[in-house]
């Protein structure tokens, strides 16, 4: 056997431990934590370690084939950084450096509502990479209005509305340490989506839904599905995808995980509709999984905040990489080798 100094993190658990070091403990419990006994959050990762894989020999070998096609955009992979708020609060260069790891990998970036640093900044550090923008709605039309043309204008490919959010959750890990964001870190944008005195977004209803339809120039997304009936609606509404996921199990507790949920959507939907899913994503064998269960593409969000609160952009670059890396031997050990031919026939029933 060969030896050798270690090459420095090779997983995305060790990134998390440097990451999880590098914060504040008000901080890292932010990140780390989720809503009440943190029972989905728990759920969400044992869904995956569940499920397993299969492996064909095939009748051929083919190129490995990893792109996507999503909403107009073409993916060297099919993974995206889910949005996550408060990146200064965990880098000084913040989002600016969130988005140039993600640019770096080829993996799009959706900017949550709650980024730290002014979109424009992060498009030019993004450096023509395709970024989407998560977004919450205010009770006043105008200044959601307002918001959705500045973004639009800024370029972004995709408005990602969350629905799953009128109140946020029993984050008792959070609370415990205090959590509260740097004296010298605002968010521009959140004066946009609470109304005066309201520390929570707004509550969405489907009315708001078919609004922003109509009124985007991007497609919409609809993100926090878990209900087959809720993707059944939006695809009927025009969205341009349904984004199965549980708010990180940040929200209510002992709800399913975001990939049984997706398993149920995908079998309602039948692929009128593109699907993603995040929560609990931490390995390449995840994303293989995910497709097999009817996502077009997969977001990673806690390991993306990791990556970059230990090594800045460097480090979101190499979890992003680390996963990829991943998926692509997942895909070919698999016997598959290509996305566009993953379904649950690589699942071991």
């Amino acid at each position: 056997m060969s030896g050798g100094a270690p090459t420095g993190p090779v997983t995305v658990a060790d990134w998390e431990a440097l990451g999880r070091a590098a914060m504040r403990p008000d901080a890292e419990a932010y990140v780390a934590g989720g809503a009440a006994d943190e029972l989905t959050l728990r759920w969400n990762r044992e869904a995956f370690d569940r499920c397993r894989l299969t492996v064909r020999v095939p009748d051929e070998t083919p190129p490995l084939e990893t792109t996507v096609h999503l909403l107009g955009t073409t993916w060297p992979t099919p993974i995206f950084l889910a949005p996550t708020a408060y990146h200064r609060a965990f880098h000084p260069e913040g989002e600016r450096a969130t988005a140039r790891g993600a640019a770096a990998a080829g993996v799009p970036y959706c900017v949550s509502s709650g980024t730290t640093t002014p979109l424009d900044d992060v498009v030019t550090a993004a450096a023509g990479a395709p970024l989407w923008f998560q977004l919450y709605l205010a009770k006043d039309r105008g200044k959601s209005r307002e918001l959705v043309a500045m973004v639009q204008d800024l370029g972004v490919r995709a408005l990602c509305l969350t629905v799953d959010t009128p109140s946020t959750g029993a984050r008792d890990r959070e609370t415990r340490a205090g959590f509260a964001l740097p004296a010298d870190v605002a968010t521009p944008y959140w004066a946009h989506v609470r109304d005066d005195g309201d520390a929570s977004p707004n509550p969405v209803s489907w009315r708001d839904v078919e609004w922003l339809v109509q009124a985007a120039r991007v497609p919409v997304c609809v993100k926090g599905v878990l209900d087959p009936r809720d993707a059944e609606r939006a695809a009927a509404m025009g969205c341009g995808a349904v984004m199965v996921s549980n708010h990180g199990a940040r929200n209510l507790d002992t709800v399913p995980s975001a990939l049984e949920a997706l398993d149920r959507v995908a079998q309602r939907l039948g692929g009128r509709i593109p699907l993603t899913l995040d929560g609990g994503v931490r390995r390449g064998t995840d994303v293989l999984k995910a497709l097999a269960l009817g996502a077009t593409a997969v977001g990673i969000g806690r390991p993306a905040v990791w990556g970059l609160a230990a090594a800045g952009a460097d480090g979101v670059e190499a979890v992003c990489r680390i996963v990829q890396r991943e998926f692509e031997m997942a895909l070919a050990l698999s016997g598959v080798r290509r996305v566009s031919a993953v379904s649950r026939d690589v699942l071991w029933s």
